[in-house]
């Protein structure tokens, strides 16, 4: 299964969602690729550490061997680099993905992600695609590559507002570009359960019909000490409150998936 973690509004969180259901997946036994497209490299360095400043090829060279003709271009396998937790592996990313967007956008390599996926097959049970906060070319990319879209959503009326015209972006590339992909659900993050805010804007969102997922995940400083010590939460401290919640918020992905249950994509906006 592959699942791409995508919102266009910037800090929702798409890096440590991506990482901590991850890091969830590996633990469990799955063979599980996290694929960083952000220039930020908030997801490498969260699951490399210091690690992530060590030379090494990232998806910034495998982009730009794409640009280049060659009888043998590496294989994708070939940028896959370990972290210290078993079963789990990581295509980093580069600031340089910055500096080849547009060579990549003008040339329409937009398909070479998924080329990739599909060359790796069968190496990986679970793929996680962290995504920059851009409707850009390796969103779509990730998009075109993916079957499952989780969307973070944290609790603000803006993201609230831009949330319909996210779901009309993913709706026009399943249309046009990918007919597997279906939105896998909103993630609730940053969740404050006695401020009225938070409450009413998450209501308003399962009023309206769309596939917000359970549990909503707390807001904690906890998160940010598993940030500080590149170490995802289920490694970290295990029997936190918001560990537990994304161990059960990855159970319900995996009920879902087995049932066949993930929701296509609606852009269904507020009546108010």
């Amino acid at each position: 299964m592959r699942t791409v973690v995508f919102n266009q509004k910037g800090g929702v969180g798409k890096s440590t969602i991506t990482c901590n259901l991850a890091a969830i997946s590996a633990a469990q036994g799955l063979r599980t690729l996290v694929i960083d497209l952000d220039p930020q490299g908030n997801s490498t360095r969260y699951l490399l550490g210091e690690a992530a400043d060590a030379p090494r090829d990232t998806l910034a060279e495998f982009f730009d061997q794409t640009l280049k003709f060659s009888l043998r271009n590496r294989g994708a396998e070939e940028f896959v680099a370990d972290t210290p937790f078993e079963n789990l592996q990581v295509l980093p990313s580069s600031p340089a993905l910055d500096e080849l967007h547009g060579k990549l956008e003008s040339r329409y390599k937009i398909y070479k992600l998924r080329d990739a996926l599909n060359e790796l097959g069968e190496q990986f049970d679970q793929v996680w695609i962290d995504t920059p906060p851009a409707l850009n070319f390796y969103t779509r990319s990730a998009l075109i590559a993916a079957q499952g879209c989780l969307i973070p959503f944290d609790c603000d009326d803006f993201s609230r507002r831009a949330l319909y015209a996210l779901l009309e972006s993913v709706q026009e590339i399943q249309a046009d570009h990918n007919r597997e992909l279906q939105v896998a659900g909103i993630v609730v993050n940053q969740f404050q359960p006695r401020a009225k805010l938070p409450q009413r804007l998450v209501q308003e969102l399962v009023d309206e019909g769309l596939p917000v997922l359970e549990p909503y995940l707390s807001a904690s400083v906890r998160v940010k000490e598993s940030h500080d010590a590149a170490t995802p939460m289920i490694h970290l401290d295990a029997r936190h409150k918001l560990t537990q919640e994304y161990l059960a918020l990855h159970a319900a992905l995996e009920a879902a998936r087995n049932a066949g249950k993930l929701k296509a994509p609606s852009s269904r906006r507020s009546a108010r």
